[in-house]
């Protein structure tokens, strides 16, 4: 069973930075695709960014927060990152950390909730204006 524990958030004020870990257990993060997704009240979960296995194939990002967050992982730590810069109050949100298999199934993508098997609890951002 994987398990994964996000940790990181807090309350910023805006243009202010935060880096979210997401440590994982169970298996080598190797082993898997990470993401983050965030979720604000009434919202529907959104895709924040996502990260290959190796770190190199890919690094993605949703447009709202491309040139702002850097997402990175560290295989021998079994963690991943996402550094929060210039912050805006439309970026509060829980924030959850997702594991995906290294192939998806067809259909599915990186940007997908369904695609992610496992989940962290969700650690609170908020930022104020």
């Amino acid at each position: 069973q994987v398990q994964l524990v996000e940790s990181g958030g807090g309350s910023v004020q805006a243009g202010g930075s935060l880096r979210l870990s997401c440590a994982v257990s169970g298996r080598t993060v190797s082993s898997y695709t990470m993401g983050w997704f965030r979720q604000a009240p009434g919202k529907e979960r959104e895709f924040v960014s996502a990260i290959s296995w190796s770190g190199t194939y890919y690094a993605d990002y949703a447009d709202s927060v491309k040139g702002r967050f850097t997402i990175s992982r560290d295989n021998a730590k079994n963690a991943v990152y996402l550094q929060m810069n210039s912050l805006k109050p439309e970026d509060t949100a829980v924030y959850y950390c997702a594991a995906a298999p290294l192939v998806f199934s067809p259909g599915r993508s990186r940007y997908t909730a369904g695609t992610y098997d496992y989940w962290g609890q969700g650690t609170q951002v908020t930022v104020s204006s």
